[in-house]
């Protein structure tokens, strides 16, 4: 469990690099068997990830991903030569510089902003080298991450853990059909927005997706249909956005997924979280649904509607309950094949701060708008620019000192993937 990691323990995920790069070299030893016993083999020795993460400074790490990144030509190259090859290396790096205009002198922005939270600096949001391996009978990955978007989302977790981006193993349990069993630490299963930016129609995340998960630590079961229409996962979790259990708590939590793709051009999910992410003696149950839409309206034009709705007890054992909400739509339009330009308008509201808290009468209730403009360089290269305007009932915002209701920022950044 991730509640009790030791630093032994630590060192399993140091094991799947380490055979992912030595069995890479070994033809007779591409079986994913081979990589839980040398992950355990490592595990006896004790030896630190820690070591690894220290020696890689962050500059290092995103001019190695720049570097590589702009070569991808001749690595793509080298793939094809080697399509067999079940082991691949890819890697992301994003900058970024935001500016809030309520408040230029702060290095951080909104404390409910998990991702570019800095302010008037040039930083890196999420930069990770990652290392894969892919079989019709067992599937891993390991990505070691740096960047101001861990330092914000993995504050709670201790040491080298706060650098794992993902580490997970997965093992197909059936011939016939696409069902897999997965245990580790990966992506969220809930919402249509992840940590990778490139990936997202708008620069920033929107409210909900910095007030939910970006990651789970846990087990899985999911179906896939052959025909890809339908997908289904049931979920384990250490809870809330966690890789470590909280302390001194003793229940798990489960998760759900149902993803419906009737056509190419639309896309349906319902996600589900249940458990408690509080010490047993202030337990309190959470329930939370997200639902999401995409549709690809003509060959220029996309939307997505995304609305959650979750509930908290408000004490332990209580029958009433705390709720939230956050409607989303965002509309996205590509005017040539390189430049796109995204609008999003959301609402979000948890007027007794359970997700956000304000200490106001009203709460948290804020309308958030921006645009946003895409130009992709290169097939892997992309800049995007964007200006938001947060508006609240009560005024939860400062700006020269004093409290108002709205806050405008402007966010540039520039990506790269291999």
């Amino acid at each position: 469990m991730a509640g009790n990691t030791t630093r032994g323990e630590d060192v399993a995920i140091t094991g799947i690099a380490i055979c992912l790069s030595k069995e890479a070299k070994n033809e007779k030893l591409m079986h994913f068997p081979t990589i839980i016993r040398a992950y355990f083999l490592v595990l006896q020795y004790k030896i630190s990830i820690c070591s690894l993460v220290n020696k890689i400074s962050m500059k290092k790490l995103i001019i190695t991903i720049v570097v590589i990144a702009s070569s991808s030509g001749s690595v793509a190259h080298g793939e094809e030569q080697n399509q067999d090859s079940a082991f691949s290396i890819s890697g992301y790096a994003e900058t970024y510089y935001s500016y809030d205009f309520n408040n230029p002198n702060k290095s951080k922005k909104l404390p409910f902003i998990y991702s570019y939270n800095k302010n008037n600096e040039v930083s890196v949001n999420l930069a990770f080298l990652k290392g894969s391996y892919n079989s019709d009978s067992a599937r891993a990955n390991l990505a070691i991450a740096g960047g101001s978007y861990m330092s914000a989302n993995y504050a709670s977790e201790p040491g080298v853990l706060n650098n794992i981006y993902e580490s997970n193993i997965g093992l197909k349990l059936s011939k016939n059909n696409n069902l897999w069993f997965d245990a580790g630490v990966f992506s969220s299963h809930l919402g249509f927005e992840s940590a990778i930016g490139k990936d997202n129609w708008t620069l920033t995340r929107s409210i909900g997706a910095d007030s939910a998960p970006y990651f789970e630590t846990g087990a899985k079961v999911s179906y896939t249909s052959e025909n890809d229409v339908w997908f289904v996962s049931a979920l384990v979790l250490n809870g809330w956005q966690r890789i470590r259990r909280v302390e001194e708590n003793s229940s798990p939590s489960f998760g759900t997924q149902i993803t419906y793709k009737p056509s190419a051009k639309v896309t349906l999910n319902s996600s589900t979280f249940i458990g408690n992410d509080k010490p047993d003696s202030v337990k309190k149950m959470r329930y939370f649904h997200n639902f999401y839409g995409i549709f690809q309206l003509n060959n220029k034009l996309s939307a997505v509607f995304g609305f959650d709705i979750g509930a908290e007890q408000k004490s332990k054992g209580s029958s009433s309950y705390n709720s939230w909400i956050n409607p989303t739509i965002i509309f996205k339009y590509m005017p040539t094949a390189k430049t796109a330009i995204a609008i999003r308008a959301e609402y979000y509201e948890d007027k007794n701060g359970v997700i956000i808290p304000t200490d106001t009468s009203n709460g948290f209730k804020t309308w958030g708008f921006s645009t946003n403009f895409d130009y992709s360089i290169a097939n892997n290269i992309v800049w995007r620019a964007e200006i938001k305007r947060l508006n609240s009932k009560d005024n939860i915002f400062t700006r020269n000192n004093h409290m108002v209701n709205s806050n405008v920022s402007m966010t540039t950044a520039l990506a790269v993937n291999f």
